[in-house]
């Protein structure tokens, strides 16, 4: 992916207000590009670097998709939302994790993502169904299990060379680090990210095809009733695919247009991407004044007494 020249506009500021009186501010960034690479409006840096985490996963199912894994073990669009998914570890989520792993014939023990403080299962650890995607891919493939997520393993390999051909980059300039789960995730620029998401919504290729239907078609298994990934796909059905990161991280995707909008938090505040998200979506046309409005009811006003406010808009170029 080959980049324009350095773009800086105002950030974005997000405000935590008590009884309309300023208590917390955040600083936000945002870019939104196309699926070229093409930087089309920013608020801060484009070129701003921060560790991917959660955003990635749609992109690390890419492994599922492309290697014959779906078809093999006959997994659902449902089995395959819940391996892009950050899930709250519901029943319904563990038991869609363990039927991908039960029709790949892997045994549970082969997860090594954590388990949860006060769980007992690593099924139950929000990151459960990406694990039981890349297991199942390795089970496809013939790979071994017990080291998968190792950056040199194969399926850690494939993941890294489909993303770096999405964005043109060389796979080698990839900063990899570990997430919390221990599977890599990458630190790349916002528009990377944005361009990513770009494509995702574009549907070009029967990959991103097949991953925007699970997750649009099963938002639930995305992250869960009352969160914001599932609560924006529910409300904005086959407009907007959407997944969080940790850290202050939120990608989405307008789909049909082939535009990504990718946010990040400074100081990593969940509220604030919310907020600055139903902000955006807004300003770009994305969602409708209703979903908008249902948006905020939830996410923006924190109670009786508090609620937030977002200043600035994107810098069209």
């Amino acid at each position: 992916m080959t980049m324009g020249k350095r773009t800086q506009a105002a950030a974005l500021e997000v405000r935590l207000l008590r009884e309309g009186i300023i208590e917390s501010k955040h600083i936000v960034q945002a870019v939104v590009c196309d699926d070229k690479g093409r930087v089309l409006s920013v608020a801060g840096n484009s070129e701003t670097a921060t560790f991917v985490r959660s955003a990635l996963k749609p992109f690390q199912a890419i492994a599922v998709t492309s290697t014959g894994t779906l078809e093999r073990y006959n997994l659902s669009d449902k089995d395959l939302a819940i391996i892009t998914s950050s899930h709250k570890g519901t029943i319904e989520q563990v038991r869609q994790a363990f039927n991908i792993l039960w029709r790949a014939d892997v045994d549970p023990t082969a997860l090594q993502c954590p388990i949860p403080e006060g769980k007992h299962s690593r099924l139950e650890y929000n990151c459960s169904g990406k694990h039981a995607g890349m297991l199942a891919v390795c089970q496809q493939c013939n790979w071994s299990l017990n080291n998968y997520l190792q950056r040199k393993h194969p399926v850690q390999q494939l993941i890294l060379t489909k993303v770096s051909e999405l964005l043109r980059m060389p796979a080698e300039e990839f900063i990899s680090v570990h997430d919390d789960c221990g599977a890599p995730t990458y630190l790349m620029q916002l528009a990377h990210m944005a361009s990513l998401y770009a494509h995702l919504a574009a549907r070009s290729s029967l990959d991103m095809e097949r991953i925007v239907r699970a997750m649009t078609h099963h938002p639930v298994m995305v992250a869960g009733s009352g969160e914001f990934d599932t609560e924006l796909m529910r409300l904005a059905p086959g407009e907007v695919v959407s997944k969080a990161g940790a850290e202050g991280v939120q990608c989405l995707g307008r789909l049909g247009e082939g535009m990504g909008l990718a946010i990040k938090v400074m100081d990593g505040a969940k509220r604030a991407k919310y907020a600055v998200a139903i902000h955006l979506l807004q300003q770009l046309g994305w969602i409708n004044p209703s979903v908008a409005e249902a948006l905020s009811e939830k996410f923006m006003n924190l109670g009786k007494y508090k609620r937030l406010e977002v200043v600035g808009e994107l810098s069209i170029l």
